[in-house]
């Protein structure tokens, strides 16, 4: 073997210590940079930083968002990992009117709220309150307004229980483009018919009606308004059959026999 080819411990122990010193450096780096992490990230679990900044409400008619970020607890002191979505979701199901809730967090400060109501197909009046009515009949007394947002229908007259229940139920069933056009919904029973309804319509039409298979009937609304001139004013009957008859139908009687 040459001697070319042999290296001396001593030359080997200074690129040994170098090696070491690399590999000592790196693994310091490392910790350093492991540690430093660490402290940042209790820093803002610690500081305004990781606070809840918005608070997005998606789903709700009724509610205003107000309303519900207050009864869900959040505010801008909150922070955005201690929120338990499970405690907010139950806080805001004690509210009769909301059906369902889906919680979730957009890092790094947001949190949005999901959530469906019940529907809300009416208002009874109370004095000078409005108290909301819900599809199975509920009556949110603890949810009054002192004035009348006009997007669901008010009922008028149903001094029993029992026919407030099937209206509402009935409501529950018309779609939504028919119960916007309902203004008010008077219970007006005569001897021969405890059903009977008169319904005050927000294009200007009265409809005489009853309560049993409203929603079905009502369906025809729609049709019949489209045939009729645009001046036209009068009650539609959606009763055993469907027609329009004239507020002027007298005065018009009375020019064709003159």
């Amino acid at each position: 073997m040459s001697k070319k080819n042999i290296v001396s411990i001593e030359d080997r122990i200074p690129k040994l210590k170098q090696a070491r010193k690399k590999k000592a450096n790196r693994r310091l780096i490392f910790y350093l940079s492991v540690f430093f992490f660490l402290i940042s990230i209790i820093v803002y679990l610690q500081s305004p930083l990781s606070n809840v900044k918005t608070i997005e409400v998606k789903g709700n008619t009724f509610l205003t968002n107000e309303e519900i970020i207050a009864e869900s607890g959040l505010n801008r002191t909150t922070n955005i990992w201690s929120v338990d979505k499970e405690e907010i979701k139950q806080k805001l199901l004690s509210n009769p009117i909301i059906n369902s809730v889906a919680i979730s967090r957009d890092l790094p400060s947001s949190i949005e709220i999901v959530l469906k109501e019940h529907e809300l197909v009416g208002y009874l009046r109370q004095e000078n309150n409005y108290l909301p009515i819900l599809g199975n009949g509920s009556i949110l007394k603890s949810m009054k307004r002192n004035t009348f947002a006009g997007n669901a229908p008010l009922l008028v007259d149903f001094e029993e229980k029992t026919y407030l229940q099937k209206m509402t139920s009935e409501l529950q069933e018309l779609p939504n483009s028919l119960l916007k056009l309902i203004s008010e919904i008077h219970w007006v029973p005569v001897k021969e018919n405890k059903d009977k309804i008169l319904l005050y319509m927000n294009d200007g039409f009265l409809v005489d009606g009853t309560i049993r298979g409203f929603a079905s009937k009502m369906e025809v609304y729609p049709s019949i308004v489209s045939q009729l001139d645009k001046d036209s004013k009068g009650i539609i009957h959606i009763g055993v059959g469907a027609y329009f008859e004239a507020f002027n139908k007298e005065k018009n009687e009375e020019d064709e026999a003159e």
